[in-house]
């Protein structure tokens, strides 16, 4: 999860301009090694339908960076699950809709056998995931900006969840990789 150094996932008109100014080669690198972890893409429909326009579009213009389109090669295999109830049609391959219970549906999934399961932006399902204990490490690349005002991971927390950092880098231009799993 992308987070301003105050915690936010974007500004206060959903910008993500910041995240994406500061985008390097280096995180590209790292994104693809989570990517090579990973077989299931968990969304929810506003981050769905942005992320299937880039990556099923934008790879198709003749200037698309090589390493994006390595990228967008492994995201396009995976399995994505988006939680959407009004959600129609698909943009992606591999993509299925799931309109019941997140709880439920996050159960099963972790409950099978395969890969890691990443779930990209979708602030209101990562925050129902971290109420229901499902999340088993978080991934948080800290990048230096105060937005002052915006949308918080973490500001529907029902109680406090103690953590232990597992790995840390920091990576070009000066964002915080941090790895921690909850302690039970």
């Amino acid at each position: 999860m992308n987070l301003s150094l105050d915690g936010l996932m974007s500004g206060p008109r959903d910008e993500l301009d910041w995240n994406v100014e500061s985008w390097s080669e280096e995180m590209g690198e790292k994104l693809l090694e989570l990517l090579e972890d990973t077989d299931t893409l968990i969304l929810g429909r506003v981050t769905y339908e942005a992320m299937a326009k880039y990556w099923t579009l934008r790879p198709l213009e003749q200037d698309f960076p090589s390493q994006d389109q390595a990228i967008a090669d492994q995201m396009n295999r995976h399995e994505k699950i988006v939680f959407a109830g009004k959600l129609t049609r698909t943009l992606w391959d591999n993509t299925r809709v799931v309109n019941g219970d997140v709880t439920e549906e996050m159960t099963r999934l972790r409950s099978r056998h395969g890969k890691n399961i990443l779930i990209f932006g979708s602030g209101k399902l990562v925050s129902s995931c971290i109420s229901s204990g499902l999340v088993d490490e978080y991934r948080l690349w800290i990048h230096p900006v105060l937005l002052g005002k915006g949308n918080s991971l973490f500001n529907n927390l029902k109680e406090r969840i103690r953590l232990k950092l597992t790995n840390a880098c920091i990576l070009n231009p000066g964002i915080a990789l941090m790895h921690y799993q909850p302690l039970t």
